[in-house]
């Protein structure tokens, strides 16, 4: 007897969902859509091009602060020692992360002994030498890198980041 209501409370939850969605699509057909011109209005951020420092400033697993790709976007620039992932430079060592956590925010800490960067909010990691991918923790993405452009002075410039920034909505603006 108790499997025949568990069967039946199942069939009644399961008309009443499809009751909903069928709901839900009909307000959709009714309901106005943006403007053709809002879809075809988004372009693609043109990250600037920005120097961040000269390959004779860095020192093997000391990180430079930096900003990019404004003031108001902390980051570090450098140099791991070995070639990784998304490296520059003539070892192909050199890399640039954001240091504000994808999860929530807090700015991120340099561990030397393992070369990642962690949260100290809740506790994520991200491996430097691996593109800055999480290794543990709440976050649910890898920590932005940013492209770098060495040029042959030693100039080291970033000129775009790979992932989403946190607190920035979106990669794209309104043009």
């Amino acid at each position: 007897m108790k499997c025949d209501k568990l069967v039946d409370v199942g069939r009644r939850g399961f008309l009443r969902g499809g009751l909903m969605g069928a709901a839900g699509a009909a307000a959709a057909t009714v309901l106005p859509t943006a403007p053709a011109r809002a879809q075809t209005a988004m372009a693609m951020v043109d990250y600037p091009s920005a120097r961040l420092a000269n390959l004779s400033d860095l020192k093997v697993n000391e990180p430079i602060n930096i900003a990019y790709p404004d003031a108001a976007s902390p980051g570090v620039l450098m140099k791991l020692g070995t070639p990784v992932q998304g490296g520059a430079g003539p070892e192909g060592d050199v890399v640039a992360f954001s240091v504000l956590c994808p999860h929530k925010g807090f700015q991120l800490s340099y561990h030397a002994g393992d070369m990642t960067l962690n949260c100290p909010g809740h506790f994520s990691r991200f491996d430097c030498e691996a593109g800055g991918q999480q290794v543990w923790g709440h976050a649910t993405q890898n920590l932005p890198q940013f492209d770098l452009r060495i040029d042959d002075k030693g100039e080291v410039f970033a000129e775009g980041v790979d992932e989403l920034i946190y607190g920035r909505l979106s990669n794209v603006l309104e043009s």
